[in-house]
């Protein structure tokens, strides 16, 4: 079973290369354009669109009976897959910025062992000295 089961449905095979996404509205239609980053060479294209119609939907009233006034809904599917794909780009972020952290770290840990090596040197020097 996929992790991104209505990212499989809609034939996204490689969530993975998935850099970023848009939704725009034209008329009563959504769009949904994703962009990937392919390995150098890849044949698979670099931006997927997909369309969805919007979901008209009437209002019961307080007394009932339908509204007159109509609304018009994104699709299920839709909205399915914007979740799907926030997911795929927070758990990336997430990792970014803890390689980020173990960087810092890294590097602070390097810079200390730097100055208590110089320290060690130069306490050997004093003691060839005397």
């Amino acid at each position: 079973m996929s992790k991104y089961p209505k990212l499989k449905e809609m034939g996204v095979n490689h969530p993975q290369h998935i850099v970023k996404y848009s939704v725009n509205s034209v008329d009563f239609i959504d769009v949904l354009r994703i962009v990937y980053k392919r390995p150098k060479g890849s044949v698979l294209p670099e931006t997927r669109t997909y369309k969805f119609p919007r979901v008209q939907k009437t209002p019961v009233g307080k007394d009932g009976k339908p509204a007159s006034a109509v609304v018009m809904e994104s699709d299920p599917c839709l909205r399915a897959a914007v979740e799907e794909l926030r997911t795929i780009l927070a758990a990336r972020e997430e990792a970014s910025t803890i390689a980020e952290l173990i960087l810092e770290e890294l590097r602070l840990l390097q810079e200390d062992v730097d100055l208590r090596s110089n320290y060690i040197n130069d306490l050997v020097g004093k003691i060839k000295l005397s």
